[in-house]
């Protein structure tokens, strides 16, 4: 059938697996509580009347703060059922955005997952000068649940369902359908307003270069929050492939491993932490098996999937089967597809999951956009290293003088909520969507993004430096786990460093340095060296302006916690150079 509404899915799930046991699922406590797709349906309708019953005009909005559970798709289905619009929002936040966003949202439903974040969020719901309804999605005894909210669309159900029957046959798929606010890396988040084919126009156009179907099973850990993760699931709804929600990031390896599923979506960071931890898995050998590891570690590291000459692929075999499927074994025994997002990640990590058959791919995109622009392509089995793969179907894109990409498309948003001058701003008067990011094609087709438009900066002699590319080069040594490029109007680059300092002690150990902690480490010389000796090697491919000529090493740990980093695991810049002024001032005297 042709999906033009969000709730089309359901339609759809209901034609091509109506009698699955398994639609959705999620991890409690160890066990596995399923949904069948009979079951999803009839809970989306339930949350639906429930709504309606509330006497809320068409486009109220509706906000979700939760982590991924199947309760998170039957509000978004009773929301698009009931006309009203989603707006789903990190259980994370402070509450300084949370009252921002209740405030700015105009929001009159609220739905909070668990007692914790009940007690966290209802005081900043007491400080609005308007009534809002707060749902507890858990059970509970003491306050408003989800399970007294459904009995209110049982009341005049006939009547209500009624409605639901009218309103999809008149809901237009243009019509305005969820308010996503944007993690934001520097300032307020603003509010992206999403249509139904905004949304389902781009899980589509990814759906159709999917290899799997019904028969398969996805885990899901990304907040479903975020649109990419969203989108993902709306594509396996399509395709009827079984999704599994993890009990949160820490067991997701543990549940990927439980439930067997064929694959997952990621950002870089995780897939970072996951291919440290193969890595590691080795330094416990010792003789035979440790030199065969290593062997099997530095063929991954350089695996070339398009080379098919007889004895490489005979080295594969062997490979795999001493190595990395024990890989397989400890994630639940499948070859893996995996999409990865968000920010560029290394080409070293996409070749060792390649090598272990965890087929990684690459895509690129925007909350703005619904939010996939490119991804390179499952079915067609091409991965072009260090390229967001091509543009989907029905998108135009091209570059402005300055390198900026520019998107045309039916997943372009409807626009900024309550900003028109924003959203001219990013869009022209020709509908296209100015991303910020600078790129180029690879061969014609392949996309390969450079840069952030608003993160280049110039030095003092008037050459451009494009940071994120400098740091992915850095982030390639085994040494280096995360930095950050700076110089602004300084007559050279330079990059504060966070050591890899678990590989750093396995380093000082093997040299015989003697230190009492990290920083005392940091401080000796011969371990400055090491990591200096990193940071020559990723200067050695880079024009003399761009190299790094002098860096700074600091024991310290990145996170959306402390706000270093945006909810999506981006580099807040303006954040981590105002806590490292001092030493930033220090290194250009």
């Amino acid at each position: 059938m042709q999906i033009t509404r969000v709730f089309d899915l359901l339609t759809n799930l209901e034609q091509i697996c109506p009698d699955k046991p398994d639609m959705l699922s999620r991890r409690v406590h160890g066990q596995w509580i399923k949904f069948s797709t009979k079951e999803y349906v009839n809970f989306s309708h339930s949350v639906a009347r429930s709504l309606l019953s509330l006497g809320l005009p068409k486009g109220t909005k509706v906000i979700s703060i939760t982590s991924n559970r199947p309760e998170w798709n039957f509000i978004d289905m009773g929301c698009a059922l009931a006309n009203m619009v989603h707006t789903p929002i990190y259980p994370t936040l402070s509450a300084d955005d949370f009252l921002y966003i209740f405030n700015h949202s105009d929001a009159e439903v609220i739905f909070i997952g668990n007692e914790i974040l009940y007690k966290k969020i209802y005081p900043v719901v007491e400080q609005l000068e308007r009534k809002v309804k707060v749902v507890l999605i858990d059970d509970c005894e003491s306050q408003y649940c989800f399970k007294q909210f459904l009995q209110e669309g049982e009341k005049n159900r006939e009547a209500l369902e009624a409605k639901i029957t009218e309103n999809i046959a008149n809901t237009d798929k243009d019509e305005f359908f969820s308010l996503i606010y944007t993690s934001g890396t520097t300032g307020r988040p603003k509010g992206v307003m999403l249509s139904h084919y905004n949304l389902v126009f781009d899980s589509h156009s990814h759906a159709i270069r999917q290899t799997y179907n019904s028969s398969h099973k996805m885990i899901s850990f990304l907040p479903l929050c975020h649109v990419y993760e969203r989108t993902m699931n709306y594509e396996y709804q399509e395709l009827g492939i079984s999704i599994y929600y993890a009990e949160n990031i820490g067991t997701f390896a543990s549940d990927l491993a439980d439930c067997h599923a064929d694959g997952f979506c990621a950002v870089p960071r995780v897939l970072e932490m996951m291919y440290a931890k193969l890595e590691a898995a080795g330094h416990s050998l010792k003789g035979l098996k440790k030199c065969i590891y290593s062997s099997a570690w530095k063929y991954a590291n350089h695996y070339d999937n398009y080379n098919k000459k007889f004895f490489y692929q005979l080295r594969h075999s062997l490979f795999d089967k001493l190595v990395y499927s024990k890989w397989r074994a400890n994630l639940g025994g499948r070859n893996l597809l995996v999409g990865s997002g968000g920010s560029a990640i290394q080409e070293k990590i996409v070749r060792c999951f390649n090598a272990a058959n965890f087929s990684l791919n690459e895509g690129y995109g925007m909350t703005e956009t619904s939010p996939v622009i490119s991804v390179n392509n499952p079915r067609d089995g091409i991965n072009i290293f260090g390229t967001v793969g091509t543009v989907i179907d029905d998108t135009t894109l091209k570059f402005a003088d300055d390198g900026e990409i520019l998107v045309k498309g039916p997943h372009v948003m409807l626009g900024y909520y309550k900003d028109p001058e924003q959203t001219a701003q990013i869009i022209d008067s020709d509908g296209f969507l100015h991303t910020g990011d600078i790129g180029v094609l690879i061969e014609g087709k392949y996309l390969k993004i450079t840069d952030r438009k608003k993160e280049i900066f110039k030095l003092s002699n008037g050459k451009y430096i494009a940071p994120l590319a400098l740091e992915t080069k850095l982030k390639g040594s085994d040494f280096i786990q995360d930095c950050m490029v700076v110089g602004e109007n300084q007559k050279f680059p330079s990059a504060i460093i966070i050591p890899e300092m678990n590989k750093l002690i396995a380093y000082a150990k093997a040299e015989n340095i003697s230190f009492t902690d990290n920083d005392d480490l940091l401080s000796k010389e011969k371990i400055q060296k090491k990591l200096h000796s990193e940071v020559t090697a990723s200067n050695a491919s880079l024009a003399a302006h761009e190299q790094i000529k002098k860096e700074v090493y600091i024991n310290d740990e990145w996170t959306t916690a402390n706000n270093m980093l945006s909810q999506t695991l981006k580099l807040k810049r303006a954040k981590i150079y105002e806590r490292y002024k001092d030493i930033i001032e220090d290194i250009f005297k």
